[in-house]
């Protein structure tokens, strides 16, 4: 059986940031061999991680931090998602002396962050746990394109944020308190997970190999020919400088987009697992995340 052999195209959400419009362009346009014709829908990833826990949709692009609340109806596939060193989620702060001071103190401070189901706020909440004695005054919940005015403007005094921001934030006269990823990394060893590709269990066995293969030969064909993908990321871009566009799509689309092998299985197992232990997420089953 093939990807193609299933009745109907595939329902699949996914954003359209730059990372992911790279990554599926030669599979929503037809050009994989065998693949099933995709029905796309492009939603931020808050939404995406609704449409999973809802049951929504056949694939859909998620936060790894959802996944202790969907693996039950979906499967966690091993290509098409975001790892990556180097690439984590920042805190920042206007006010520079923040950045200056010998330890750091967020002890009545208010935090924006992008969603409470996000791999980036549980990367916040493990740094904290490490490094913030008294731990953060408030959080907040702001859709991630408003967390940086936020913080410029007072609104709040500290904002995680996200993609492209790594990019643009001194565009905003902001600073940068900490790495999120660079903690990680350098308490693990491990890479950073961000975002993962799911699909339903009821597709079967053969399907899921069959849409994790066409997911691989997306990626792999737009590394073959980049220029091919630039209109359907740029279309989806639109307010992005077309450089950061390419910045974005380097740094989040690397080998284990391809591939989550041995280190992106541990990266995802031991995010969840130190989660769990915080009492952020449910603990998941041993055999959780095995690929049919």
């Amino acid at each position: 059986m093939t990807a193609a052999d299933a009745a109907g195209p595939v329902r699949i959400a996914y954003s359209p940031c730059p990372n992911d419009t790279f990554v599926f362009d030669a599979w929503a346009h037809g050009r994989v061999p065998g693949a099933p014709a995709l029905d796309v829908t492009f939603a931020d990833i808050d939404i995406t991680n609704g449409m999973a826990e809802r049951g929504e949709l056949d694939v859909l692009k998620v936060s790894y931090a959802v996944l202790p609340w969907v693996l039950e109806e979906y499967a966690l596939l091993p290509c098409g998602g975001a790892l990556g060193r180097g690439c984590g989620p920042l805190v920042l702060v206007k006010d520079r002396s923040l950045t200056q001071e010998p330890g750091l103190d967020l002890t009545g401070k208010t935090v924006a962050v992008p969603s409470e189901r996000s791999t980036a706020y549980l990367l916040f909440r493990l740094w904290a746990a490490d490094v913030l004695p008294e731990g953060v005054g408030k959080v907040v919940v702001l859709p991630f394109h408003e967390i940086m005015p936020a913080v410029r403007d007072g609104r709040v005094d500290a904002g995680l944020v996200i993609h492209e921001a790594r990019f643009t934030y001194r565009d905003y006269g902001l600073h940068c308190l900490a790495d999120m990823g660079e903690h990680w990394e350098s308490t693990t060893g491990l890479p950073i997970p961000l975002g993962a590709i799911i699909a339903k269990r009821s597709l079967g066995a053969d399907a899921l190999r069959a849409l994790a293969e066409s997911a691989r030969t997306s990626v792999r064909m737009a590394w073959a020919d980049p220029e091919v993908s630039r209109p359907y990321v740029r279309a989806h871009a639109q307010e992005l400088d077309p450089a950061v566009a390419d910045q974005h799509i380097g740094l989040y689309v690397n080998e284990f987009t391809a591939d989550l092998g041995e280190a992106g299985y541990a990266a995802v197992r031991g995010l969840l697992t130190r989660a769990a232990a915080e009492g952020l997420v449910p603990a998941i089953a041993a055999d959780a995340l095995a690929f049919p």
